[in-house]
């Protein structure tokens, strides 16, 4: 019996390390999520992306939102530290865009300049 207690106190000292690896990794890591959203022509996806660039994330940090407009798709992309604020953020969005989708419908596609 005396000779299995030290290599239990020893395993579990390695658990206990192996723990704490995990943890500083996945707290060093950065989630990223990609969203292309493809509009009709290129003025709606400038519509859009216009419409939606004012509203910046109201947390100063642990998340970033980058939106692009190339051709007609709209691209974002977001990076965060936490599930769930990259959660929020993300169907906050998709709330938004929505939104602008059914405005966008309920218009009509935009006079010709």
């Amino acid at each position: 019996m005396s000779l299995k207690r030290p290599i239990l106190r020893n395993h579990t000292k390695q658990k206990k390390k192996m723990a704490e690896d995990v943890s500083a990794n996945h707290a060093q890591q950065k989630l990223g999520f990609n969203l292309d959203v493809p509009f009709p022509s290129a003025r709606e996806a400038s519509m859009a992306l216009n419409t939606l660039s004012p509203d910046r994330e109201p947390r100063k940090g642990g998340i970033t939102k980058e939106l692009v407009a190339v051709g007609n798709v709209l691209s974002v992309r977001w990076t965060a530290d936490e599930a769930r604020i990259l959660r929020v953020s993300v169907g906050s969005f998709l709330d938004h865009l929505t939104l602008v989708l059914e405005t966008m419908d309920e218009f009509g596609p935009p006079v010709p300049l």
